[in-house]
């Protein structure tokens, strides 16, 4: 009875702290309520009476509580040493790393569940295991390569090759027919085994195969893809243990990673289907429209004196600002610019960096007002208004080929429309492309005017411009 009520309590945690999340001054208030339910739920484990009575020995080296606190302590200071060493620019491959973990963790309960009793699975419990274990290992291997790419431990570009689709559905295939023949009454208990670890095998080849063809520049939906089905696994971990918490936080991830999913996609004009099998970004792409003009560069004293003059400027940050780590000087910066009388705003698009809200994590870090944080659709309109936009690191979030080059690979993307500002301002380390390898139209245009160099140490020397008045 006090399990139960420790689980509903936990529940409810976890959908008080989901909904603290939707606003950047309640999210650590929704991150610490979600904890606590997780505290809650895991503690309440402890004390369930099968848990109690297989694990209540006298020999403490087969005391399943003394191996399981163990594992809590060695967890705990892992997740602790490594939260706080990662940087920013780290999150989003931290992230891809915790997304397959959660998938890895589902996989192993539900494989050694049937281990325990392989005779005594029933049908239903059966089909869960099979499906826990598919998209369990689907998670895992496929935010073990997203990691990678993340990280550019490997190629961040998609890899496609000649008859990759076809041996994607050979795969699809080859797992269905092996959750079927799991599923079937009266399968001998050998028989069980091998199809289990036949279909373990090709799911996790499957989930590398899926994340292979996808690019870099896809990267924030593939994480909130992949966030979703390790929500699923785990709630289909919850079927096979009949757990009710982990049913109810593993639904709560899946459908609310799904339908940040489907926002992403919609933020980037584009399907689910065209964002695991197009292979965009496979190949660097080459506009029909021919060569630009060659972009113009400016020194930060020419910038700082058209600044001092402009009455609103608009920072458009990318995850150049993150590998920068230039966050708290462009808060400096606009405390600058509004000193001198401008009006400073910021806007984010919805897939912009590398992780889903990755730009909003980094200003939200420096204190930026939420005020000043507008979305793509709130600033659009107003930017032919605008004085001076500057662009710190971002590329096809800004890029005009995506309205005017039918030829572009990300044509029919909403974008911010940076180039309707007066004047733009590129903050660009070199001439090179971006993430996913497409040439920005924007660099070359008439009003365009580039600044190159590490984007935290142009934006010092203009605050120190400011401060030398």
């Amino acid at each position: 009875m006090i399990n139960n009520l420790a689980y509903i309590l936990a529940c409810v945690l976890f959908i008080m702290g989901i909904k603290r999340l939707n606003r950047p001054e309640t999210a650590r208030r929704g991150n610490f309520l979600s904890a606590l339910g997780m505290l809650i739920a895991v503690v309440a484990a402890f004390f369930e009476n099968e848990v109690v009575q297989s694990w209540n020995t006298a020999d403490w080296l087969q005391n399943g509580y003394v191996w399981a606190l163990l594992a809590v302590a060695i967890g705990s200071v892992i997740g602790i040493l490594w939260s706080k060493r990662v940087k920013m620019t780290g999150m989003p491959e931290l992230v891809a790393i915790y997304n397959g973990f959660g998938g890895l963790a589902s996989f192993l309960v539900a494989f050694t569940q049937f281990l325990r009793d392989p005779a005594a699975v029933e049908t239903i419990v059966a089909a869960s295991i099979a499906l826990t274990i598919l998209t369990g290992a689907i998670t895992f291997t496929g935010s073990m390569l997203a990691w990678g790419k993340l990280s550019e431990k490997i190629s961040g570009r998609a890899i496609v090759f000649g008859g990759q689709k076809i041996i994607n559905g050979v795969l699809a295939l080859a797992a269905i027919g092996m959750m079927v023949i799991f599923v079937m009454p009266g399968i001998d208990e050998g028989v069980r085994l091998a199809v289990i670890i036949i279909l373990a095998g090709i799911s996790l080849i499957f989930g590398f195969a899926l994340v292979l063809p996808i690019g870099g520049g896809d990267m924030p939906v593939v994480i909130s893809l992949l966030n979703s089905l390790s929500g699923v696994a785990v709630a289909l971990a919850g079927f096979i243990i009949a757990n009710t918490v982990l049913i109810v936080a593993g639904a709560l991830v899946g459908a609310s990673g799904m339908m940040l999913t489907l926002i992403m996609c919609r933020a980037m004009n584009r399907s689910i289907k065209n964002l695991l099998f197009s292979g965009f970004g496979a190949n660097p792409a080459v506009s029909t429209r021919g060569p630009g003009a060659e972009p113009k560069a400016i020194s930060t004293e020419d910038a700082y004196l058209m600044l001092e003059a402009a009455g609103s400027v608009v920072f458009v940050p990318g995850y150049g600002m993150a590998v920068a780590q230039a966050q708290h000087v462009v808060k400096e910066l606009a405390q600058k610019l509004e000193a001198a009388g401008a009006e400073v705003s910021f806007v984010v698009h919805p897939v912009a960096g590398r992780m889903p809200g990755h730009m909003n994590v980094l200003l939200a870090e420096a204190d930026i007002p939420y005020e000043q944080l507008k979305t793509m659709d709130e600033m659009n309109p107003a930017m032919p208004l605008c004085d001076i936009a500057i662009v710190i690191g971002a590329n096809d979030v800004v890029n005009p080929a995506a309205e005017n080059d039918e030829s572009s690979p990300i044509y029919g993307m909403p974008i911010i429309k940076a180039y309707e500002a007066k004047t733009v301002f590129v903050l660009k380390r070199g001439k090179g492309r971006g993430f996913s390898g497409i040439e920005n139209e924007l660099f070359g245009m008439s009003n365009t005017l580039m600044i190159y160099g590490d984007a935290k140490a142009t934006i010092s020397a203009l605050v120190g411009e400011f401060a030398s008045e």
